[in-house]
């Protein structure tokens, strides 16, 4: 296999990764939002059931928040095998500037996996906190119930 199909292997693979995992990130975002708008905490009974619920899809949110930044650093760290095995196969004729251009298109990865990244950690913790604000009103609720019994 050519060089060049390797690089867009790489390339083509770790960005395609990331923008895939954007795209469930706010998939994931939309459709708690359109749940927590909805939720009636008046037909839970329990504080686990409802904290189930509430909980859906946020660890995978939190996973791709945290691995983002992993993924775009092996695709860095691959690209930049592969500029040095470019840099080993021609000994003869080394140009420095092509060698910056390699090495500085390698840093995309890592820059992806940050845009990935750092939506996905602000997503998830809006989301936790509006986990944590709708199971103080239901127990708010369920404690006002309680007394007027």
């Amino acid at each position: 296999m050519p060089i060049e199909q390797i690089k867009n292997s790489i390339d083509y693979g770790i960005i395609g990764l990331l923008i895939f995992l954007s795209f469930l990130t706010f998939y994931f975002a939309i459709e708690r939002v359109l749940y927590y708008r909805g939720v009636k905490l008046e037909n839970y009974s329990h504080e686990k059931e409802l904290e189930l619920d509430l909980g859906k899809h946020l660890a995978t949110i939190a996973s791709i928040g945290s691995n983002a930044p992993y993924i775009g650093l092996l695709g860095t760290v691959l690209a930049i095998i592969l500029t040095f095995y470019i840099i080993g196969d021609q000994q003869d004729t080394i140009n420095p500037g092509e060698i910056m251009k390699h090495l500085a298109l390698a840093l995309k990865a890592t820059a992806a996996g940050l845009v990935v990244a750092i939506p996905a950690t602000v997503i998830y913790n809006a989301l936790l906190t509006k986990v944590d604000r709708l199971l103080a009103q239901w127990e708010v609720m369920n404690d006002k119930g309680q007394k007027k019994v």
